[in-house]
């Protein structure tokens, strides 16, 4: 494509979200074209993109059946629970017997981006790396696309639809008018490490410690995923690799232990959260990160984002193959639904088990976490919310 150029469905940014919407697309048939800022080498090596790989078990099945699964059914891991780390003891949430049969799998994002995009490419999807999109025009009749590369050239790409899906600083996201942000930021951070050593355990473990909460999970069986709760305000500079694994080891309370090994990857997470609505306007429809972001404790980011791409698929094929337009008009209405259960379930999650600032919230956490650790309807709520049921779940084969 010259710096002019003409498709159905135009996909500003490819990550999973859009990669996915893009893939199922162009398999009906529909014309798309994902532009994307960064080059295709960063998108699958940097460092700087290594981030969660939970997904939920109706996030696995939908890779699956959309032909997307092949890296993760061979490489990823099954779970079939998580364990909470209390008071010096190691609780275990059955997911098969609380949640119907359902479980979660582990696989690292960033090679789940690399599968979508090797495989997008191998069956003639288009993507344009390095060109960032810098303006839209006309979204409510036949939508126009500008975007740069590298080298200062501008083009435009002129589409009958744009999907933003370029994530949480998103630019699409501020060519809807009257979009209102409903944000909320919470007073901790989590201070995260990636090592090359074996995971703590076999199955994730949520620590909630007086010091505060830590989270032990992985990559693979050699590379493990860990954090600790922080202050937003932490420096990380006085943050030595013997004091994160001194202290990771601590807020384990003894039920288990880590070993240290080379530190790959430093970072500083604060969490936040915000849910955009409206997430359309016109002929522009927003998905993933670029609509809503969560804390990471209920791992919900990666599979909103997949739930959002279906729905809007769905939208899509309505409208190309019927002519049918209230699905596409329903946009927000639609994903309203599994977007605030899981920032609900995110919210819940997070409270429950990080260590709260105000003595009066902290003593509430505590007599709240001992009534989940003993109910078996909430510790079936938390089974069902975390393997998706509740969102995910419910788009598993709709793809018309």
């Amino acid at each position: 494509m010259g710096t002019r150029g003409q498709t159905q469905v135009c996909v500003v940014e490819a990550g999973p979200a859009g990669l996915l919407l893009a893939h199922l697309l162009h398999r009906e048939g529909v014309g798309v074209v994902v532009l994307e800022a960064k080059s295709r080498a960063y998108l699958e090596t940097s460092p700087h993109r290594i981030r969660a790989g939970v997904m939920e078990w109706g996030t696995k099945e939908i890779l699956v059946q959309a032909g997307l699964g092949e890296g993760l059914l061979k490489n990823g891991h099954e779970h079939q629970g998580i364990y909470l780390a209390h008071g010096g003891e190691l609780h275990r949430i059955d997911f098969p017997s609380l949640a119907e049969g359902w479980r979660i799998w582990v696989y690292g994002q960033q090679y789940q981006v690399r599968d979508m995009i090797a495989r997008f490419l191998e069956e003639g999807g288009e993507i344009l790396f390095e060109r960032e999109v810098v303006g839209l025009s006309d979204l409510e009749t036949a939508p126009k696309v500008r975007f740069r590369t590298p080298d200062g050239e501008e083009g435009e790409l002129e589409a009958e639809f744009v999907v933003g899906a370029d994530g949480s600083h998103s630019r699409t996201r501020g060519f809807i008018p009257g979009l209102v942000l409903k944000e909320k930021n919470y007073p901790f951070a989590w201070l995260g490490i990636l090592a090359e050593t074996s995971p703590a355990a076999d199955e994730l473990i949520y620590a909630s410690h007086p010091r505060g909460f830590a989270l032990f999970s992985m990559r693979s069986k050699t590379l493990a995923r860990n954090y600790l709760q922080v202050s937003p305000e932490e420096n990380l500079e006085a943050w030595s690799e013997d004091r994160i694994w001194e202290e990771l080891n601590v807020r384990l309370g003894g039920v288990a232990r880590v070993q240290p090994g080379p530190l790959l990857e430093k970072s500083l997470t604060p969490h936040r959260a915000f849910v955009a609505e409206p997430m359309q306007h016109g002929r522009l429809f927003l998905v993933g990160d670029a609509a809503h972001v969560v804390p990471p404790t209920g791992a919900k980011g990666m599979n909103l984002a997949v739930a959002d791409a279906v729905a809007l698929f769905q939208a899509l094929w309505a409208f190309y193959r019927k002519g049918e337009e209230e699905k596409l008009r329903r946009h927000t209405e639609t994903c309203r639904e599994h977007v605030w259960q899981g920032e609900f379930f995110s919210y819940w999650m997070t409270n429950l088990l990080h260590t709260q600032p105000d003595p009066f919230l902290e003593g509430l956490r505590q007599a709240e976490l001992k009534q989940a650790l003993a109910s078996e309807a909430l510790k079936r709520f938390l089974a069902e919310n975390y393997t998706g049921r509740r969102t995910t779940g419910r788009w598993v084969g709709l793809w018309t």
